[in-house]
């Protein structure tokens, strides 16, 4: 199994899920077992808020990272190519990522379990995102909000596409920057691999 690859062979990629959702239970259970009773409230209330964060950096990352900086943006153009390949970010790029960019700052700034229950909303925000984004291009939508998010991607990843619906979990970063827009006349269905069609 490739570390550093962004096509994912079908094991790699349910790897991914199973080494995320591994990881919010383990930290729910460090939290829950060792994190001192006093401060549970404070903790619920960081993960609430890391939970939050992780929508503004999911759309962010998104919108200015794999839409703007190379070569960021070429690897994400191939996932608008081939939207029903197994492509995403390598587990030990993001596992490093919010390590380094979310744990780390967070336990030098608050301390350990501010830091562990901040950690651990952005990592509940990253799993959600993963199986929500999986779902927007593999699954048959039967529910209203899945439905809704799968027509909100794919007015993403239409082609001649114009930079809007960045948001994947939520359309509200979309609303609050302005990156929504209605085409007009255009009648928009999903087939269910999640190809477009006019």
């Amino acid at each position: 199994m490739k570390l550093f690859t962004l096509e994912h062979s079908k094991t790699a990629y349910q790897a991914d899920l199973v080494f995320y959702s591994a990881a919010v239970v383990a930290m729910a259970t460090l939290l829950l077992l060792a994190a001192p009773r006093v401060h549970w409230v404070g903790l619920s209330v960081c993960v609430a808020i890391g939970a939050a964060a992780w929508t503004a950096m999911e759309y962010g990352a998104h919108r200015f990272v794999l839409h703007g900086i190379a070569p960021f943006s070429r690897w994400h153009a191939v996932h608008h190519e081939r939207p029903s390949a197994l492509i995403c970010a390598p587990t030990v790029i993001s596992a490093a990522l919010i390590g380094g960019l979310v744990f780390l700052p967070a336990w030098a700034l608050f301390g350990l379990w501010p830091a562990a229950a901040l950690t651990q909303g952005v990592l509940v925000g990253y799993l959600f995102y993963t199986v929500t984004h999986h779902a927007t291009h593999h699954w048959r939508a039967r529910r209203p909000w899945l439905k809704e998010r799968k027509r909100w991607h794919a007015l993403h990843h239409r082609r001649g596409e114009w930079p809007a619906y960045y948001g994947v979990t939520t359309s509200f970063w979309d609303h609050v920057f302005g990156s929504v827009q209605t085409p007009r006349g255009v009648g928009l269905t999903t087939d269910p691999s999640h190809r477009t069609t006019l």
